[in-house]
């Protein structure tokens, strides 16, 4: 799909708010409602847009620690891990990535005796390292067009 300007404004827009209306978005951008949605399903299509989501501060709803877990797996434990770590509630976000570590997992836990016992959940996988989140530095930066 070519993605040209217009589609990149209704991108930003629903980047910005997901909940904004076709209505808005097409005065934001110049063209109707109808095209607006057009568009907008064109991109669902392509999997440009992949989804909507309602982003809830782990805090607010009573965990206390955000932590950035990197997971070195042991020889033959990375395709167990890869199944296993999906079953995990306290893992919100899972990358597989290159260099020394195989996995890095952003998790929210109840307190530090939760990491505890989720770090003990782990070792059995590989080599773990911890690193407490203190803030959230850039926030869901939004994707812009390549230039």
């Amino acid at each position: 799909m070519i993605m040209d300007k217009l589609n990149w404004k209704i991108l930003k827009c629903l980047q910005q708010n997901a909940r904004m209306s076709n209505a808005e978005i097409g005065r934001r951008v110049g063209i109707t409602s109808p095209a607006v949605s057009e568009r907008i399903k064109k991109m669902e299509d392509a999997e440009i847009i992949q989804g909507y989501t309602t982003f809830i501060s782990p805090f607010e709803v009573g965990y206390q620690l955000k932590a950035l877990i990197t997971l070195r797996a042991f020889m033959g434990m990375l395709k167990p891990f890869l199944e296993k770590v999906k079953t995990y509630d306290e893992v919100v976000n899972c990358y597989r990535i290159t260099g020394n570590e195989n996995i890095v997992m952003e998790v929210v836990l109840k307190n530090q005796k939760h990491l505890e016992t989720f770090i003990d959940q782990l070792i059995s996988f590989g080599e773990t390292k911890t690193q407490i989140v203190l803030s959230h530095v850039v926030k869901y930066s939004e994707i812009k067009p390549l230039k």
